[in-house]
């Protein structure tokens, strides 16, 4: 009888969960703050690969992203407080990102591929070419002489 009695306690004090951060008025969507953050990393995996991109192209990773996505740094800041207090949720959105991310790299790393076998094609084109060329130059001196 204690047992059932811990359980049903136990089970009313998970079930009554208090919010850890309240919801802000201008919540920004799940899904736009998934597109928010995948934006951002990709950004600033950019100001650190290559920094004279952003620079000579004056963009500020985060403005670049208020401006896109029509919201405030209040608001995104607020937001992302909201959504990392549940962190089963967090997470959720982090693998979502990181799936995306990794698809995205799947493809470059395709079109790399491609890139590097049509050169190796044009340059072996071009080798071949280059010894018909000289053949036939050769043959052409031959007959002259």
């Amino acid at each position: 009888m204690k047992k059932i009695v811990v359980l049903v306690v136990l089970l009313v004090f998970v079930s009554c969960k208090e919010e850890v951060v309240k919801k802000p008025n201008r919540l920004i969507e799940k899904d736009v703050m998934v597109n928010i953050m995948y934006d951002l990393s990709l950004l600033e995996a950019i100001k650190y690969q290559s920094p004279a991109i952003l620079d000579s192209n004056k963009i500020s990773p985060k403005q670049y992203i208020y401006k896109k996505y029509k919201v405030d740094s209040l608001q995104f800041a607020q937001s992302n407080v909201y959504y990392a207090s549940d962190y089963e949720e967090y997470k959720n959105m982090f693998e979502q990102m990181t799936k995306r991310l990794d698809q995205k790299k799947l493809a470059v790393e395709a079109l790399i591929k491609a890139e590097k076998k049509k050169k190796k094609e044009t340059k072996k084109a071009k080798s071949a070419l280059k010894k018909k060329t000289d053949s036939l130059e050769l043959n052409r001196r031959k007959k002259l002489d």
